[in-house]
């Protein structure tokens, strides 16, 4: 394998911002399901090509680490961060793909509190898109990495209130089981943002 041995800095955050810039994108489609008429196999579909391309992406992200001789800050930090990107795509997806397979928007409607886990996931989302080019300067991240956190907390609650939703007896047991899935999914996505906020805190640490 050939080693670049100038500097690549601007590549490896054009991947970093790309990658978030497609997590909006799942949380948007993720939105979409909330619409009367909507055609979930469209949403489903859609949400699978933003994730192979952020599949793609972490796959560009670990070729230039592997072929660059210098790299703006710690490798195994660069490969954190790209794989902790990747792995919210991952849950995103699985929303979407699970929401479709199990029927469940054929629902008279879907619980309150997993329209507001979205809601969370969607504030995540764009918070970590409009933090990822300051890594170039590793200045004005703190407050990105609190509230993500904080939106995190939320997400926990929402998520607690839905489990208490779903086993309240409104939902046959196969469905509770079904939407478990989906709240799990749900709950690990928010999980995967505040992992790739403290990843960012501990980069900008090491950093600064």
């Amino acid at each position: 394998m050939r080693f670049s041995f100038r500097p690549t800095e601007g590549a490896f955050y054009e991947l970093f911002t790309k990658a978030a810039h497609n997590l909006v994108r799942g949380t948007e489609l993720l939105n979409e399901l909330a619409l009367p008429g909507v055609d979930v196999q469209s949403v489903s579909d859609r949400l699978t090509e933003v994730e192979h391309d952020s599949d793609q992406l972490t796959h560009e992200l670990y070729q230039k680490i592997n072929s660059s001789f210098i790299t703006p800050f710690d490798r195994e930090d660069i490969y954190r961060l790209g794989s902790q990107l990747d792995d919210v795509m991952d849950h995103l997806e699985a929303v979407g793909s699970l929401l479709y397979l199990y029927g469940l928007t054929k629902l008279p409607s879907l619980p309150r509190e997993m329209h507001e886990l979205i809601a969370v996931l969607d504030e995540q989302a764009k918070l970590t898109a409009d933090a990822m080019p300051r890594l170039k300067t590793m200045k004005a991240l703190e407050d990105y990495w609190i509230e993500c956190n904080r939106l995190e907390n939320e997400g926990d609650r929402a998520y607690r209130m839905l489990l208490v939703r779903l086993f309240s007896g409104e939902y046959d047991a196969l469905t509770v089981l079904k939407m478990k899935e989906v709240a799990d999914e749900l709950e690990a996505a928010c999980d995967a943002f505040e992992h790739v906020a403290n990843t960012v805190e501990t980069i900008a640490v090491k950093e600064s």
